[in-house]
């Protein structure tokens, strides 16, 4: 009898995420220990090596001229943003609604801008504190430069590293896009967030950091000012979100104070994933409230981290419920100890 307990398998777990109520597989029969995950090696971007990176030196490569500039005290340039040669929307036009008997459209028109850190090869995981707070200083200067521009109502600021990431250049860089309209995910998270502080007069996500705090198993990092940590529902192995403390609805209020507490949080957290999983491709983001003129006094803004650990199949496709083959839990311990 007890030999029969021993070898009883762990029960596969669906969980909840508190904001959407989008649901999320935990499997734990196909649970894998957290250094097996490292095997998976990202596919490397293959560079030509007889022409100019296009980040290194923008001006030789047709790229449209810097709106922002970062330089040394010597006088070299240290970050720079200059518009997307190849943007996902058009510039600065207000968009013109269109409709095709039932189906509706409009011009898909907005900004999208590329923030680019000096060094060729010299990833976030490798940056230093300050290094990292500049980026962020930079994308809260765009963000401030941009979201009160006719055709913006949202700006979504994320970074893509490795190829299964959606990076197709290897000189890391961060995009900011700025459209027209609020997506469905972001609809979901301002709604679930409303819903929660109607029910309860407190915000979802300030109710997520105080339990976390109080229990700490999903830890990875914290300081005063911002936590890390593995999210009860993980939509993938090594998901980690990074959060003010304190509520703030608004990333672009960030003061310097508390960019630099971030830049340690998500400089640290990014280089603890990226030795856990051997360099994985992983993509990140800023989820803040849109900038469409309305007050968002319940939602939290944060940083969501997502290491690409595994390809979406027919169940994933066919549901929209993704599948996560180690617990949140387990998961926070091995990138707390490294």
């Amino acid at each position: 009898m007890e030999k029969n307990i021993k070898n009883k398998k762990q029960l596969t777990e669906l969980r909840q995420d508190l904001v959407t109520g989008d649901w999320v597989v935990i499997a734990t029969g196909r649970a894998k220990k957290p250094e097996e995950f490292a095997a998976n090696k990202r596919v490397v971007i293959e560079e030509d090596s007889t022409k100019p990176c296009f980040f290194c030196h923008p001006e030789e490569t047709g790229q449209e001229e810097d709106v922002l500039m970062y330089q040394t005290a010597e006088g070299e340039w240290s970050l720079r943003v200059f518009p997307n040669k190849y943007p996902a929307f058009s510039r600065g036009r207000i968009p013109k609604h269109k409709e095709e008997g039932p189906y509706f459209a409009m011009d898909g028109t907005g900004y999208h801008e590329l923030i680019i850190t000096r060094d060729h090869h010299r990833q976030i995981a490798h940056l230093d504190t300050l290094a990292v707070a500049e980026i962020i200083d930079a994308c809260q200067d765009r963000y401030i430069n941009l979201m009160n521009k006719k055709s913006v109502n949202y700006i979504e600021i994320f970074h893509n590293h490795g190829k299964e990431a959606g990076a197709s250049i290897v000189h890391p860089h961060t995009q900011l896009v700025a459209i027209p309209v609020i997506s469905p995910y972001i609809q979901g998270e301002l709604d679930g967030a409303e819903d929660y502080y109607r029910a309860s007069k407190k915000c979802v996500y300030c109710t997520m950091v105080e339990w976390e705090s109080e229990h700490r198993k999903r830890i990875v990092f914290e300081n005063a000012d911002f936590l890390a940590y593995c999210p009860f529902s993980s939509r993938s192995a090594f998901e980690v979100w990074v959060l003010p403390k304190k509520h703030k609805p608004y990333f672009e209020r960030i003061n310097d104070k508390e960019k630099m507490a971030l830049a340690e949080v998500l400089q640290t957290t990014i280089n603890r994933i990226y030795t856990a999983l051997e360099d994985p491709a992983y993509n990140f983001y800023i989820h803040t409230s849109p900038c469409d003129g309305r007050d968002y006094p319940h939602y939290h803004w944060h940083i969501e981290i997502l290491p690409r650990t595994s390809t979406w199949a027919g169940f994933e496709l066919s549901t929209g419920i993704e599948i996560s083959t180690i617990q949140p839990e387990v998961a926070a311990e091995y990138l707390r100890n490294i």
